[in-house]
């Protein structure tokens, strides 16, 4: 067993949580310890939510153990139901109720004969499934119980909508720029002349859900929330589904040719090629910045990328096909879908990281040295200890990633914010040399504790003060290849003698 201080995927009951308090009048109860519900307040605080987050804790205490949890968890079930009218009550395991071995399905059944609403479990195994593994099938539970509801009462729609219309899958709280992008994808959507059929789970009623099979087809923008929802429905009803992410000048446009051959193929005749040169040459200015000079100055600058599957391999086709930048390496934590990860960005950069060891990827940072980093929030700490700039791209995220303002990574607008992120990114010209200059540069002592936690050296007070008198921009470099250099020769006191021999070693 190892011990993580940084999860970039959350246990499964935040997963199931996320997308049971997306919707609208659904209420999750959350079989777990006082402490485990923590998710309603990261949800209050990040998603600046107005309202109560639906999730009420039933918690094992001392007194549940002795006793049993039944009618504990049942009662919390009624009251809920009885306080809240919600539409449908989620129960939702954790790790303890498992390794307690409980009945959740009787729970439920018990639940169900006094309750007015609809109650289910969400059928998750803690054990196997992560964050987004557990929102990715909860939401193809909630999908299908509604369905086959429907089915049964024959309240089902028979039939197509009579225009094209697309159901667009997997916008949810705590979701990455989520709300911004739904709303470029509707304004997009609307551009085609595509209805929106539903858009699930984010503000959806589940009351909604049995209209689904109506849609044309399905858009899924996240590969890691809804992939599951679509192929059940594909399955099902016959319904396609298109999952490129249109992210970026290129992937926009194969997105939006997609679409078009799906509703083609249902006999209505499209062509979206006009709106998309009118899109690319006017609304997205991404494609004549990348060849102006501004951004001829970021041609063949490294940077690594790091993050979820969807966002990573975007930003790496991004990075290397649209703007010219050199991505040493690209990596995900999406260990569960590692293959197709690969696959798309294997020829857009020189290696592929699979891995979900923060420490891992630090020092992964730190033996390439890139201009930028483009990842998580904890690739942004990592930055900041290197004195390396970071552009924010995929959740796990801080509130500051939760911006008030309008900025959608999605559609063309989408590819204007992107383009602002990478460039605003770099270091420009010279930038801190100028402001090391007129004395606006940061000049405390260096932090001198390597990424990895297995740095043992140790800089000496004249050490120290040589390596403060090399400007700023390049002093992390410096520190970096002296710390190197007495690795490599059993050098445990950095002092400037050893700093200069190590000048002298790689010729500065």
């Amino acid at each position: 067993m190892k011990l993580a201080y940084w999860m970039y995927a959350g246990p499964a009951h935040i997963g199931t949580l996320r997308v049971a308090s997306s919707f609208k009048n659904v209420h999750a109860i959350m079989h777990a310890p006082l402490g485990d519900d923590y998710f309603n307040v990261m949800r209050s605080m990040l998603s600046r939510e107005r309202n109560f987050t639906p999730v009420t804790a039933s918690v094992v205490d001392r007194n549940v153990l002795a006793r049993g949890s039944q009618e504990k968890v049942v009662e919390n079930i009624t009251r809920k139901d009885a306080e809240e009218h919600p539409d449908l009550i989620v129960l939702t395991p954790t790790c303890t109720s498992s390794i307690l071995q409980e009945d959740l399905h009787n729970f439920v059944e018990r639940a169900q004969i006094e309750t007015k609403g609809d109650v289910m479990l969400a059928d998750v195994n803690h054990y196997r499934y992560n964050e987004l593994q557990a929102a990715d099938r909860t939401l193809q539970q909630i999908v299908q119980f509604y369905i086959e509801k429907a089915r049964k009462k024959g309240e089902l729609p028979a039939g197509k909508t009579a225009k094209p219309s697309v159901n667009i899958i997997g916008i949810s709280t705590l979701g990455f720029h989520n709300q911004h992008d739904c709303t470029e994808l509707k304004r997009l959507m609307a551009d085609l002349g595509i209805e929106v059929n539903t858009v699930i789970p984010e503000g959806a009623s589940v009351n909604e859900l049995k209209k689904m099979p109506q849609a044309w087809f399905n858009l899924v923008p996240y590969r890691e929330l809804g992939l599951t929802t679509a192929r059940y429905l594909e399955e099902q009803f016959g319904t396609p589904y298109v999952d490129i992410t249109p992210m970026g000048v290129v992937e926009t446009a194969r997105c939006i040719r997609k679409i078009q051959q799906v509703v083609n193929a249902q006999g209505v005749d499209v062509n979206y090629e006009d709106f998309i040169n009118e899109q690319t040459l006017y609304v997205s200015q991404a494609a004549w910045f990348s060849r102006s000079i501004d951004c001829q100055n970021l041609t063949g600058k490294k940077a690594v990328v790091f993050g979820d599957n969807t966002h990573a391999a975007a930003m790496t086709k991004i990075l290397s096909r649209e703007m010219g930048i050199h991505v040493v390496w690209a990596g995900t934590y999406c260990k569960y879908d590692a293959d197709w990860f690969r696959e798309q960005v294997s020829e857009y950069c020189d290696e592929v990281l699979i891995t979900d060891d923060h420490g891992e990827i630090g020092d992964a940072i730190a033996r390439v040295e890139p201009s930028a980093i483009f990842g998580t929030q904890m690739e942004r700490h990592v930055g900041k200890r290197l004195n390396i700039p970071c552009g924010v791209i995929a959740a796990p995220i801080h509130v500051q990633n939760f911006p008030i303002g309008y900025k959608p990574f999605l559609g063309y607008e989408g590819t204007n914010q992107v383009t602002d992120l990478i460039y605003n990114s770099f270091t420009l010209g010279m930038e801190d040399h100028l402001l090391e200059i007129f004395g606006g540069h940061d000049t405390k002592e260096v932090i001198t504790k390597g990424i990895s936690a297995e740095s043992d050296l140790n800089w000496t007070k004249d050490g120290l003060a040589e390596l403060n008198k090399i400007p700023g921009f390049v002093r992390g470099k410096v520190k970096r290849n002296t710390e190197k250099f007495a690795r490599d020769r059993g050098i445990k006191d950095i002092n400037s003698e050893v700093l200069y021999a190590a000048k002298e070693a790689v010729g500065a």
